[in-house]
């Protein structure tokens, strides 16, 4: 081997934690242009011409675009964060509601179709009436 190998002894300690310090530098900053970008695209009080703005004060010119983003309108970002959270919240509440409540008949639905079994000959009157109790507890 004539080449020269860099060995893990070679890369100071000092040089390692910078080097995580830039890596988790770029991370935010990724995290804070896709969270600007979403922002952008989800606010329905800017029209198209303002997103377009926006979208390209952001991409031509990043670190002074999202800065000036963030004092214009950072405060509205945590707002309609917090209305779409709220938003999904109500979708699945009443999803849920929609889902246990279908699920479950009414008891009108279980007396009538008791009535129609015990109609048929199928049930005697001691089962009828022990089901109907069940059915209205």
């Amino acid at each position: 081997m004539t080449g020269h190998v860099n060995l893990a002894y070679d890369y100071p300690l000092l040089g390692a934690f910078w080097t995580m310090l830039w890596v988790f530098l770029w991370v935010v900053w990724i995290f804070l242009l896709v969270r600007i970008w979403m922002d952008i695209f989800r606010d329905d009080s800017l029209n198209g011409w303002a997103k377009a703005g926006w979208s390209i004060f952001v991409l031509v010119l990043p670190f002074l675009g999202v800065f000036a983003y963030l004092i214009a309108r950072g405060k509205g970002m945590g707002l309609r964060e917090a209305e779409q959270a709220k938003a999904k919240q109500q979708a699945f509440d009443s999803y849920i509601r929609e889902t246990a409540g279908a699920a479950k008949p009414s008891t009108m639905d279980e007396l009538a179709r008791l009535s129609e079994i015990r109609a048929q000959g199928d049930l005697t009157d001691e089962e009828f009436r022990r089901a109907k109790e069940k059915i209205l507890r």
